[in-house]
């Protein structure tokens, strides 16, 4: 597994020596060498690679990822050019586009808003094949947890999209210096019960600009 490969390494280096870290490690090897696991293993620090620690200016909170062949590309809610939207990121663009009027896009990946400063942050980083949330309680969420109390102790605030019930719960972790705007999870399951009409990347922008920050294009690369 390789490390994370960015400044986020002198905040989380500690972390990756826990015991629970090394039994995470260990779990994972054994379900890599034995099935198909998602995403490939260079990519499962793809996030903290594309947004460093200093340039996070919004959080989006993600389960865990894709669990279809070739979905997961180690960034949440992300697919890789050329694989199908999943219907949670097809509506997430169908209200980026009555926010902002940005078109639905010819392809799903938002590798251009991890490099803009958006960790697309997953609570679970790996996932085996068809079975979601199978690495859950393996240690990951301790993981992630440090993660966002690392960002939140940051003096410099953070915009905290989080959607759904599982990702709201992390608000305790989070200081009073942040904004955290909420709704429901864009899936198909919830998505009309509040997150259409939410209008989290206008709501992002403007708690940017009441910090002196410039606003995110929320644009994807073609």
């Amino acid at each position: 597994m390789t490390v994370l490969g960015s400044s986020w390494d002198q905040f989380l280096g500690e972390e990756l020596k826990k015991d629970y870290f090394r039994q995470l490690k260990a779990f994972l090897a054994e379900e890599y060498a034995e099935g198909e696991v998602y995403p490939p293993k260079n990519r499962i620090f793809e996030a903290f690679r594309r947004t460093d620690y200093p340039d996070v200016k919004v959080v989006i909170l993600g389960q865990d990822p894709y669990h279809g062949k070739g979905q997961a590309d180690g960034l949440a809610f992300s697919v890789a050019p050329g694989v199908p939207l999943p219907p949670s990121l097809r509506n997430i663009f169908k209200e980026r586009e009555s926010d902002l009027g940005l078109p639905l896009p010819s392809h799903g990946s938002l590798e251009a808003w991890a490099d803009a400063g958006v960790l697309l942050l997953n609570t679970v980083l790996t996932v085996r094949q068809g079975e979601a949330n199978s690495h859950g309680g393996k240690g990951w969420e301790t993981f992630t947890d440090e993660v966002i109390r690392c960002l939140s102790s940051r003096w410099d605030p953070v915009v905290f999209l989080l959607w759904g019930n599982a990702a709201q719960a992390k608000k305790e972790l989070i200081s009073f210096r942040h904004t955290i705007i909420t709704s429901p999870h864009p899936s198909p399951l919830s998505a009309h019960r509040g997150f259409f009409g939410s209008r989290p990347f206008s709501r992002a922008n403007e708690a940017l600009e009441k910090e002196g920050k410039a606003p995110l294009s929320w644009i994807t690369v073609p």
